[in-house]
């Protein structure tokens, strides 16, 4: 694992939705907690873009839960999904545009070890660690307290270390509406993407 890097600009985030979920791809998520820290490689993004799209929490409007969405540029917006599994997206576009991108799924780079006892997981593949946002999460020690936290920050960040991944876009999928709309990005070698994805459903 190099050098930690420096956090990626708000500049970067303050774009077009599709484009920041793009370039995500191959960028890597960092977590520097108390408990220690924990790097892996994004690999599979999904994008939720504004008020008309059905399956954004914008869809309804402006409420309290998702307020973050409305806020600047590279802020988390991390919410509880089904009572169960915390969910990492980190908002885009210009602020008062609700928009953000999913992180999905991640390759392990540093803290294995933390990701396992995270996930009550002291066997299985790597790959399995961080495969689908809940895991993810999980793994990270990303929770509820995380939302509204500055991804241009010191202890939570996205960085680059100019690793470069084929993408292919399909389907958003675990959504019943909106799902027409192919904005869902992922690495097309990765071993660590959804297995329904890398099946072409």
């Amino acid at each position: 694992m190099p050098t930690l890097s420096h956090p990626l600009p708000r500049s970067f985030y303050a774009r077009s939705t599709l484009d920041v979920a793009r370039e995500l791809v191959g960028k890597v998520l960092v977590h520097e907690s108390l408990s220690g820290l924990t790097t892996g490689i994004i690999v599979e993004v999904e994008a939720y873009i504004g008020e008309d799209d059905p399956a954004c929490h914008a869809s309804t409007g402006f409420t309290r839960r998702n307020a973050p969405l409305y806020g600047p540029p590279g802020r988390a917006y991390v919410y509880l999904n089904y009572g169960r599994h915390h969910l990492v997206n980190v908002v885009t576009e210009r602020e008062g545009l609700p928009a953000a991108v999913l992180l999905r799924a991640v390759e392990p780079l540093h803290g294995l070890d933390l990701m396992r006892r995270r996930r009550n997981s002291s066997a299985g593949p790597i790959n399995d660690l961080c495969r689908g946002p809940g895991r993810l999460s999980q793994a990270f020690g990303i929770s509820i307290s995380k939302n509204s936290q500055d991804f241009v920050g010191q202890r939570l960040y996205i960085s680059d270390y100019g690793l470069i991944r084929q993408v292919t876009w399909t389907s958003r999928i675990g959504i019943r509406v909106g799902v027409s709309r192919r904005w869902r990005c992922y690495a097309s070698h990765s071993l660590a993407v959804s297995l329904l994805l890398r099946a072409g459903l």
